[in-house]
Order: C-alpha cells, then sequence, then structure tokens
C-alpha cells in the first residue's frame, strides 16, 4: 500500500486520540453516517445491500474498519488485507472513485452529528485529511482490480448478461443456477473460492439488489455455477428478497447482469501441506469448488472435505462431493448433521450428531499439519476457529470467508 500523501504529526497525534471514542460510539457513528447517505444519495441504494443495513451488520464492520484505519494510522500496510479484501467487494459491486467524497463528507456529518461539541474542529479537519489518504488508497486499489478484470481473457467491465441455462434443485432450500454468457463470448477464468456479484431488478421493488454468491464449481468450465439458499423469515430478518427472486422467479432463459469474479478467500495451491475443508449449510459453495479443483488439477494432494448441515434434506450437492471422494484414493469425505431425520438415520448416511468440535477434529484427521478453510454461518464458524486455535494450527493455515460483512470470530 503506498500513497503520495503524507499525515503530518499532529494531525496522527489527532487521530490516535480519538481511537477509544471509536472504539465507544463507532457504531452509532456509521449507523448515522448511513441514515444520512442514503436520504441525501437515496440512489446508492442501488449498490448497498439493504439486509445489511437493516441487520446492522454494516454499519458494525464499518465501524471496525474505521477503528482499524485510526489505530494503524502511522502505518496503514498493517490493515492491507483489510483493504484488499474491502476493495474487492467494491469492486464487485461498481464502487467508484466518485462515491468517495460522497462517503467522505457524510462520515464526518455523522461524527459531528453523534459526538457534538466534542467533535471539534480540529478533530473534523485531521478526520478530513486522513480520510482523504485512506480514500485515495482504495481507489488506488480498486482501479488496478478494475483493470485486471477487464484485461483478462473473457473479461469485462461492469455488467454483463448471462443467460441461467441449467436450474438445479440441490435441497429443500438450496438451488444451483448454470450461467453462460448470453453473446456467446470467452468466460474469464476464477480461483475456487471467488464469487459473482448478481444484480436483481424485482418487481415492485424501488431499488435494484446486488448479492454476491461463490461460485460452486471449479473453473474451467463454459457456464459459472452459484449455489443459492433462499433465506426464510425469522424472529430479526426478512425473506431473502434476493434469494426468493432467484428460486421464484428466475428460470431457464432467463437473463441475469453478474460481474466478474472478484475475492481474496482463494485456495492455496502453491502449499505441499493437505487441505482440509470445513463448511456449514451453504457456506458449502466455495469448498465445494476447492475441492472439485484440487480433484480435477491436483489430483494427488490429500484432502478431506468435512460437511455439517441440519439434516438430509437441507444438506445440498451430497451426491456431487460423494462421487469426486469414490473416484480418489487421496479424498476423504465427513458429514455431522445438526437433527438428522429418521430417513437419515435408517440410511446412516452421516458420520456425526450434532456440532463439528475439536474431539471430533482431532479423531477423523491425521495431524493439525494442514492448510484449513471454512466457511458456513457466524456461529460456526466461531466454533471451527475457537476449535483450530485451541488445537494449535497456525494463525497463516487458517483461511475463512465471511458471506456478508465481515466481523469479529473470537467474539
Amino acid at each position: 500500500m503506498s500513497t503520495t500523501k503524507t499525515l503530518s504529526r499532529e494531525t496522527i497525534t489527532i487521530i490516535k486520540s480519538t481511537v477509544p471514542v471509536l472504539a465507544e460510539h463507532g457504531e452509532a457513528i456509521t449507523k448515522r453516517f448511513y441514515e444520512m447517505l442514503f436520504s441525501n444519495h437515496p440512489e446508492l441504494l442501488n449498490i448497498f445491500n439493504h439486509a445489511h443495513q437493516k441487520q446492522g451488520k454494516q454499519p458494525k464492520a464499518l465501524a471496525n474498519t474505521v477503528y482499524a484505519a485510526a489505530m494503524h494510522i502511522e502505518n496503514l500496510e498493517a490493515i492491507i488485507p483489510v483493504v484488499k479484501q474491502i476493495a474487492h467487494k467494491h469492486r464487485s459491486l461498481n464502487v467508484r472513485a466518485e462515491h468517495y467524497p460522497i462517503v467522505g463528507e457524510h462520515l464526518l456529518l455523522a461524527i459531528k452529528d453523534v459526538l457534538g461539541e466534542a467533535a471539534t474542529d480540529e478533530i473534523i479537519n485531521a478526520w478530513g485529511e486522513a480520510y482523504g489518504l485512506i480514500a485515495d488508497v482504495f481507489i488506488s486499489v480498486e482501479k488496478e482490480m478494475y483493470e485486471q478484470a477487464q484485461r483478462e481473457a473473457g473479461g469485462w467491465k461492469e455488467y454483463r448478461n448471462f443467460v441461467v441455462s441449467k436450474k438445479v434443485q440441490e435441497s429443500d432450500v438450496i438451488t444451483s443456477f448454470y450461467l453462460k454468457p448470453e453473446d456467446g463470448g470467452k468466460l474469464a477464468t476464477y480461483q475456487p473460492g471467488q464469487y459473482i456479484s448478481v444484480k436483481a431488478v424485482i418487481d415492485g421493488e424501488k431499488y435494484t439488489h446486488i448479492r454476491q454468491y461463490s461460485l460452486s464449481d471449479a473453473p474451467g468450465k463454459d457456464y459459472y455455477r452459484i449455489s443459492v439458499k433462499r433465506e426464510e423469515a425469522s424472529e430479526k430478518t426478512p425473506d431473502g428478497i434476493v434469494s426468493t427472486f432467484l428460486h421464484q422467479e428466475v428460470n431457464v432463459g432467463d437473463v441475469l447482469e453478474i460481474t466478474s469474479p472478484a475475492g481474496d478467500f482463494v485456495l492455496n495451491t502453491k502449499s505441499n501441506l493437505p487441505v482440509v475443508l470445513i463448511s456449514g449449510g451453504v457456506g458449502l459453495t466455495p469448498m465445494v469448488s476447492m475441492l472439485k479443483t484440487l480433484a480435477e488439477y491436483h489430483p494427488e494432494k490429500e484432502v478431506t472435505f468435512i460437511h455439517a448441515a441440519i439434516n438430509g434434506r437441507t444438506h445440498a450437492l451430497k451426491e456431487e462431493v460423494s462421487k469426486i471422494a469414490s473416484e480418489s484414493d487421496y479424498i476423504n469425505t465427513f458429514v455431522c448433521y445438526e437433527e438428522p431425520t429418521e430417513e437419515d438415520r435408517l440410511a446412516t448416511n452421516y458420520d456425526k450428531e450434532g456440532y463439528i468440535n475439536l474431539p471430533w477434529l482431532q479423531s477423523i484427521l491425521k495431524s493439525m499439519d494442514a492448510e484449513f478453510y471454512f466457511c458456513g454461518p457466524i456461529p460456526f464458524m466461531r466454533a471451527i476457529n475457537q476449535a483450530l486455535t485451541e488445537w494449535g494450527v497456525p494463525q497463516e493455515n487458517i483461511h475463512f470467508e465471511f458471506f456478508g460483512p465481515a466481523t469479529n470470530l473470537k467474539n
């Protein structure tokens, strides 16, 4: 991360002095920021995930990012992984350089609004200067990503029309969509673990909705495949508007607009260590992409695929994974059902009942010397991360992906 601009010692001192304030009021500031931003610029609702706003996930994620930037204001190199992860999402959503001044203006307004007199001119000016520096870094990184996506063979700029060539129900709650370019042109490759953004234009909705879905097949095909879980309403959240739209309204022959593959949660094919893939629910989508890639392109790599589902009715892509494992001497698969059905019990089609835990992992894995990849609901990810950390797996061998804004797995 490099920039021609530098901050004065006085500005750095002021920014660092606000760290405790951000720790206490960060979420209130970012929540107010989004309220003011969308009130003044409702057109940005065509980009942002409305559900994450309502659930408070996005304000919390932004608060964490702002806090990290303040903490490391003297050495922004320390937050490169965070910058790159967010930049991938921004590129996938078509966030542009011209959006940054708008965001900066409203972030400063929110700081002033929440902190009141405590937000002196000195503090506001310092944060304005710091934001300008950080924004320049994001703009530079994202510009490079846009250029790379367009430059790649089969790549494209912004959105491209894809036709649904096949729609397959994989379980009671997950359906796969096979997507081919409407123009019949080349298809950009991707790294297993990456995602695409789908733009949904839904009748009755004032704004477009964009969602990011992991690619669930190995690269090198003449299609992209996404496997989408229909998000059902709970006490805290409504039905998933885009997932419901895809499941109920989108059929073979329909056209969807998508952006080119993005994301930094990718398979490290250069490591010589065995690979352990652990998924919960629809978190299996990037894991299946990794599994199929390893089976096709690295057939002698030792791989363990572990999947947790509620039961057999919600378990997607099971036959596909079983077939891959049956054709390899190097791939082992294990299944954990939280609440197996009577049919599951009669078929004995799972290896563990309940939850994945450390003693079970230690019983089925030869060693902790492996590259571990995991994805799934946040509580699941926290449990897996805690188990691996407790086992002593080095942090550099632990890789994970959030479906949505990043959060803290140690909470």
